[in-house]
């Protein structure tokens, strides 16, 4: 069962000041995702040609796109996250074009070494599914 997402983005577990990279950025993304993200941390997001760790990670996926992509995807985009920040692959929720089911997402999830969350509804139109690497959290 999906939770609700919050007007203002602090499910995402973002922080003022937190440095996001956004990843597989393509025209359909919800930019009220980004402004959200970036309304709580006073910064741009950054795209994945940035070269310094950063805070957090967010990854537009669609069914579609090749699932050990994703999963090369997660590794990248992990490597660059210090500290177990919050890292989210969005996909699109279910009855719109490139919905990705969530056992997709969480085997490519367990082919990168992490474990995901239960889906959340972060807009109308997609899901947020946060990952943590295996032994740290829920």
């Amino acid at each position: 069962m999906n939770e609700t997402a919050s007007q203002n983005g602090e499910e995402f577990g973002f922080r003022s000041g937190d440095i996001v990279q956004e990843w597989l950025w393509d025209d359909d993304v919800d930019d009220s995702i980004r402004a959200k993200i970036e309304n709580l941390t006073g910064e741009d997001l950054v795209d994945e040609d940035y070269d310094s760790a950063v805070d957090g990670a967010i990854v537009w996926w669609r069914d579609g796109d090749d699932e050990d992509e994703l999963s090369d995807t997660i590794v990248d985009a992990y490597s660059v996250v210090g500290d177990d920040g919050p890292f989210w692959v969005l996909t699109p929720k279910p009855g719109r074009p490139g919905a990705a089911s969530s056992s997709t997402v969480q085997s490519a999830a367990k082919t990168a070494g992490m474990n995901a969350a239960t889906p959340l509804t972060v807009s109308p139109d997609w899901n947020g599914i946060r990952l943590r690497a295996f032994g740290k959290g829920r």
